[in-house]
């Protein structure tokens, strides 16, 4: 019976990034309270007016990203501000801050812009806001927003004069296929992680996601009627000027992890569970799971991948979470690489695809810059956490976005 509820408890976790994790109980920083809240269709908003304005004046508009459950705007705000005081220095600017959230962040990703819209319409239409609207989002949020401007587009004037994204996955986010494979291993119908893992925005966003049917690695549905839909508004809002940052380097230097490496090693709960680092080539093995209760066991092969986990990119500490949940519950583990790769560099910058070893590895230095999609990007010095709000990159971002609302 205690083997039986370890194993349940071990589904009690999702991957989360710095801006949508719980920031810990003994950080002495204090988000503000909002000045206005918003209710909106699937989702709210938290509204922090700019340093000295009484009303909404020179909004900046930003949405939530992925993970499971209700956004947390009091937990984005923290992300967003503790370590480099990013939403302190915009607001003391003038500029005033709109927090997007959602109801369910897994939800669709076209369900979730629709609170995105109506925040773009809202604010858009306050008396004194008499200058173009700044609007984008972290992570997923930047797809969100994309979305929801392109098709505000169709419809009419979204009021918007720049859009950014921040680490977003635009063409594609990775999370390895052992960690996928297993997050439907464990043996209890509603885990969290696979609920995560197998949400609809899970789906539309990861570039390959593993099918449990037949035990491989396939373009989601959700994802082909997802650019599907993406493409039918345009891809892109074309009356906006277009800023993107990405966590990962632009050197193509990648992170120091081989392929085809342990990187995860269980024992007692999953007895002899192991995760190896994504390897190219035919058959590559991937993960061997094994389990107690109901016995099971069967390898995880891959082929024709890429080298995904130690590509350059914005990192997610997947494997480190995963070792910590287990741990708690009795497992025995061997972590020797933590953190893979979450969203490429080439994905964020929206410059190139990551189906090819050679695009994924590639210097974006190097290529022309009118190759992205957008207008103009910016690669972190050093490999950071995806969503990670560094001074660097918090910098660069805040320049633009004080530039596009003058005072």
């Amino acid at each position: 019976m205690a083997e039986k509820w370890q194993e349940e408890q071990a589904g009690d976790f999702t991957l989360a990034t710095p801006v949508s994790a719980e920031p810990p109980t003994a950080s002495a920083y204090t988000v503000p309270e909002p000045d206005e809240q918003w209710g909106l269709p699937n989702g709210f908003a938290h509204v922090f007016y700019g340093e000295g304005n009484k009303h909404l004046t020179r909004p900046v508009i930003m949405a939530d990203g992925f993970n499971l459950g209700k956004s947390d705007l009091k937990w984005l705000y923290s992300g967003l501000d503790r370590d480099y005081p990013f939403l302190t220095q915009l607001r003391r600017q003038g500029r005033d801050v709109i927090l997007v959230g959602y109801e369910e962040r897994s939800a669709s990703i076209l369900d979730n812009a629709q609170a995105v819209t109506a925040a773009i319409m809202q604010a858009g239409h306050q008396p004194l806001v008499n200058t173009p609207l700044t609007v984008g989002g972290f992570s997923m949020g930047g797809l969100v927003a994309r979305y929801a401007l392109a098709k505000l587009e169709q419809m009419g004037e979204h009021r918007t004069g720049l859009y950014f994204s921040y680490d977003t996955p635009h063409r594609g986010a990775v999370v390895p296929i052992a960690l996928q494979a297993f997050a439907h291993f464990i043996p209890l119908a509603n885990n969290r992680f696979a609920r995560q893992m197998n949400s609809p925005a899970a789906r539309q966003m990861l570039w390959r996601h593993y099918d449990p049917k037949t035990r491989k690695p396939v373009i989601a549905p959700e994802r082909i009627q997802f650019l599907k839909d993406l493409a039918e508004v345009g891809g892109w809002p074309s009356r906006v000027r277009k800023i993107a940052v990405a966590n990962g380097r632009g050197d193509g230097v990648g992170l120091e992890i081989p392929p085809g490496e342990r990187a995860l090693k269980l024992g007692r709960v999953y007895p002899d569970t192991a995760f190896y680092t994504q390897a190219q080539g035919k058959d590559v093995t991937v993960a061997e799971l094994k389990r107690w209760f109901p016995p099971a066991q069967f390898t995880v092969k891959t082929s024709d991948l890429p080298e995904l986990d130690g590509a350059p990119g914005g990192t997610l500490h997947s494997y480190g979470i995963l070792a910590g949940a287990l741990k708690k519950v009795g497992a025995t583990t061997d972590l020797r690489h933590a953190s893979v790769c979450f969203v490429p560099s080439v994905s964020a910058a929206a410059i190139r695809d990551i189906d090819q070893h050679k695009d994924l590895y590639t210097n974006i230095a190097d290529l022309d810059p009118d190759e992205s999609e957008v207008d103009e990007f910016a690669c972190s010095s050093d490999t950071t956490t995806h969503t990670a709000v560094t001074e660097e990159l918090g910098q660069w971002l805040l320049e633009r976005l004080l530039n596009q609302l003058p005072d």
